[in-house]
């Protein structure tokens, strides 16, 4: 067993969550109290969820609404974190783009079963990074509209269309979005050993299997991401998605 469930446990958990939100607030991060609660979320979600995919692992439909429901909390995650006006809908487009067509390659090809038990965690890991990359290239694509905005009118008094001018100035800054997905992969083995890798091995898997899991996670990754940072750069580029002025 690799952790023990006890009062012990509990108690370095919240010891290590006081310091991550005091060490926040102290630097005037700005993020002390979001990290608190972003924590005490966890804990109680994840517990709720180790129930209830024990539940759900055994009936394909209630697999399949435990997954849209992952879907349905990854775009609202991300679209609020992007704007806080009714655009934030349209997160749904990269995530979906980017997760559907790789799990149902996965599923199609027989590389993962349609059983919970691998299917589950396969389509996380990939919402997750579609999450992650939508939120980053959002944000930093506005972020530079905003930041550039006479640069993107002077593309436009040039003759430039309103996408073609707001895509020129966005495009570079979505696309840091891409590299945590990047450096991870770069340094898989050398820095870090992943979930899927650890998982594995601690499940009995031999590490080449285990090795070849993590590979095909962390390409699958790189594809969903980079198709997600595309889509939201687009919608971006196009006014779909956008801040209300201040």
């Amino acid at each position: 067993m690799l952790l023990s469930v006890n009062v012990t446990f509990g108690v370095v958990l919240a010891v290590l969550l006081a310091v991550a939100a005091t060490v926040a607030a102290v630097a005037q991060l700005g993020r002390g109290r979001e990290i608190a609660v972003a924590g005490v979320r966890a804990a109680v979600q994840l517990g709720a969820v180790s129930l209830v995919i024990g539940w759900v692992v055994r009936s394909v439909p209630l697999l399949l609404a435990f997954l849209l429901l992952m879907y349905a909390v990854a775009v609202r995650t991300a679209g609020r974190r992007i704007t806080a006006n009714k655009t934030w809908l349209w997160a749904w487009l990269p995530i979906a783009a980017g997760v559907v067509p790789a799990v149902c390659a996965l599923l199609l090809t027989g590389m993962v079963p349609l059983k919970g038990i691998a299917l589950i965690p396969v389509t996380g890991i990939l919402i997750g990074g579609a999450l992650t990359a939508t939120v980053l290239g959002g944000r930093r694509a506005l972020d530079e509209l905003k930041l550039r905005h006479g640069e993107v009118e002077a593309g436009m008094a040039l003759g430039l269309l309103d996408r073609d001018a707001r895509m020129e100035v966005a495009r570079e800054a979505a696309s840091d979005a891409l590299l945590p997905g990047l450096d991870q992969t770069r340094t898989v083995g050398l820095v870090t050993l992943p979930g899927a890798f650890v998982g594995m091995l601690l499940g009995g898997a031999s590490p080449l299997l285990a090795g070849a899991v993590q590979l095909f996670v962390l390409v699958a990754l790189m594809a969903v991401q980079a198709v997600a940072v595309s889509l939201v750069l687009e919608l971006v580029a196009r006014g779909r998605l956008h801040r209300d002025p201040v």
